[in-house]
C-alpha cells in the first residue's frame, strides 16, 4: 500500500469493508484503528450472546477476532485481497469483561504471502488485559476480485 495514504483513509476503507460483512455486523464489530503500514484494531463489546456455558467469552469469537485483525493487518499492507491460508491462536486466560480487542500486525510481508500477529485483550473495569495471542499466514488472492483492507 502506498504510504501516502492517510490513515484516515485507510481507517475508513477498513470500516467500509467490514461493514459488508454480515458475520462482523452480527457480532457488532467495531475497527478503531488502522494505519498503512499493516496494524489495525478491532473491538468486540462483550455480551451474554457472546458466551460459551462456563460464563467466559466463547473461543469461536476469540478465534474470529484473531482472524479479522491477522487478515485485516496484510490486506492493508498489500491494498489488494487477501486471505487467511492459516493461523494458530494460544488461549492465556478465560475470557471476562466488557471488551474484547484485537490488536494486529504484520511481521514479515513477501511478494504473495504475510506472517501476522495478534493479540487479544479483555478491558474489564478499565483495565486491559492479555488473554490470547495468534499467529497467521496470509495470502494475496491470485486475481483481484474486489479491493483490499
Amino acid at each position: 500500500m502506498n504510504h501516502a495514504v492517510s490513515n484516515e483513509d485507510v481507517l475508513k476503507r477498513v470500516r467500509g469493508i467490514l461493514a459488508r460483512q454480515p458475520f462482523s455486523a452480527l457480532l457488532k464489530t467495531e475497527a478503531t484503528q488502522a494505519s498503512a503500514d499493516g496494524t489495525c484494531e478491532f473491538r468486540i463489546c462483550i455480551d451474554g450472546n457472546l458466551m460459551q456455558h462456563l460464563g467466559t467469552v466463547h473461543g469461536g469469537v476469540l478465534g474470529y477476532a484473531a482472524d479479522t485483525a491477522l487478515t485485516f493487518a496484510a490486506g492493508i499492507a498489500y491494498g489488494i485481497p487477501v486471505i487467511t491460508s492459516e493461523f494458530k491462536i494460544n488461549f492465556l486466560r478465560p475470557v471476562v469483561g466488557e471488551v474484547l480487542v484485537a490488536k494486529g500486525h504484520v511481521v514479515y510481508k513477501g511478494r504473495t504471502q504475510a506472517v501476522t500477529r495478534c493479540d487479544l485483550l479483555v478491558v474489564k473495569d478499565g483495565e486491559e488485559k492479555l488473554c490470547a495471542t495468534a499467529q497467521g499466514t496470509i495470502v494475496v488472492l491470485p486475481e483481484s476480485t474486489g479491493s483490499g483492507a
